[in-house]
Parts: structure tokens; sequence; C-alpha cells
């Protein structure tokens, strides 16, 4: 009996995303954008912000990433402005956050899930929408990743933070490796509605993993380790001359 009920509601699940993927990819494009606008929140925790600098800033977070987008690929109409929902439920997000951020016990816990999850879905999301609109698979990569990170440089930035992706965080990474998958999934299982959930499943996973486990990039990997040899020869140069 309880095998077949939960076959039952699996086939319910499953028959749902087939049939309405677009509404799929609408709400998984909500859910980020409410993510990214508690992080935005959470990361103001600490200026002593008002509600307005509070909620303006968790909206710029969720909806940054997106308007870089558009403005690049020159859509007609920005996303936010062509359907006002989006700019609503940053809104409401952001209210929210302020109120609640007060009841979270591992606020820095929060912001990193938060910040993961928004990161896989605004990712694939974006990768998915430049693929619909025409563009050769490079561009829907590039694209998505850009979507995925900017709202987070921007929210690091005005809330005085070092931003994640320009730090040894391993980040970026698990973004291009979410929308490359996606890419990949397309090209072989072309219509698949789950190809954007194992996709985002990817990113997420990475994220937390890399977060639990401290997985930064080796020193090698970074280009402060050449800055540093460049700056130590003109030194030694200078010192030559002296």
């Amino acid at each position: 009996m309880g095998d077949s009920v939960r076959f039952g509601v699996r086939q319910v699940i499953f028959g749902f995303i087939e049939t309405n993927y677009i509404m799929l990819l609408y709400l998984l494009g909500m859910f980020g954008i409410a993510a990214f606008a508690i992080t935005g929140v959470i990361s103001s925790g600490k200026k002593d912000m008002d509600i307005i600098s509070v909620v303006f800033l968790g909206m710029v977070a969720s909806l940054g990433g997106g308007t870089i987008r558009d403005t690049i690929l020159s859509v007609e109409t920005v996303y936010w402005v062509a359907d006002t929902s989006y700019l609503w439920v940053a809104f409401a997000s952001s209210v929210l956050a302020f109120f609640g951020v007060r009841f979270m016990n591992d606020r820095q816990k929060v912001f990193h899930y938060a910040d993961s999850f928004g990161l896989a879905l605004f990712t694939v999301v974006a990768t998915e929408k430049v693929l619909m609109l025409g563009f050769a698979a490079p561009i829907a990569i590039t694209m998505g990743i850009i979507t995925g990170v900017a709202g987070g440089i921007i929210r690091d930035v005005l809330s005085h933070r070092p931003p994640l992706v320009l730090g040894r965080e391993f980040y970026a990474t698990p973004a291009f490796l979410g929308a490359f998958l996606f890419i990949l999934l397309q090209k072989n299982i072309p219509s698949h509605e789950f190809n954007s959930i194992y996709a985002v499943s990817l990113i997420f996973i990475l994220r937390v993993f890399a977060i639990h486990k401290d997985l930064y990039y080796p020193s090698w990997l970074l280009y402060k380790k050449e800055i540093h040899h460049e700056q130590r020869t003109d030194d030694e140069n200078n010192n030559l001359k002296h």
C-alpha cells in the first residue's frame, strides 16, 4: 500500500513537471529571487541600516544579475519590468527577511545556504532562457554564470564585504559545471523536463559540500601568487638600482 501511494505521488509530480515546464522555470526564478533577497538582508545585518536601505539591498541583490543579463543581451524589456511579479517577490522577501532575520540562530549558515540555492537557480534558469532566445551554448553558459554571480557581487560590494566570487571560494566553478551539465543534457536529451533540476542540484550540492568541507582553490591556481612574484621581482630590481 505504501509503495503504491509513493509511486502515485511520484507520478503526479513527474506529470506536473512534464506538462508545466515553463511554469517550473518561472517558479525556480522566483525562488532564486527570494533566496538572494534573504542573503542581501543578512549581509546588511552588521551595518546598522534602516529598513528602506536593507530592503533596497535585498532587492538589488535579487534582481541585479538578471538585469545585467538582459542589458548585455539587449532584451527589449528587462524581465522585472515586463513582469512586475518578480519585483514584488523581491520586495516581499526582503521585508519578511528583515523582520525574520532576528530569529535566525545561525545567520551565516542561512546566508550560505540561501546564496548557494540562489546561485544554482539563477545560473540554470538564465542558461535556459538564453538558449530559448536562440543564442549559442557558450553564450548561454557565460550569461548563466554572470546572472548567477552578479547579484552576489553587487550585494557584497554595497554591504562592504569581500565578494565571494573574487576570493578563494569554490563559487564560480560550480556555476560553470552546472551550466555546462545543463547544456550537455539539452544536447543529448532535448526537452527533458528534469535537465534543469539535475543542473540545479549539481551546483547546490557542490557549493554546500565546499562550504562544509572548507574547500578552497589551491594557491597555485590563484593569480594572487603571480602578483606577489611580480611585486617581489620589482622590489629586487629596485634594490639593485640602489
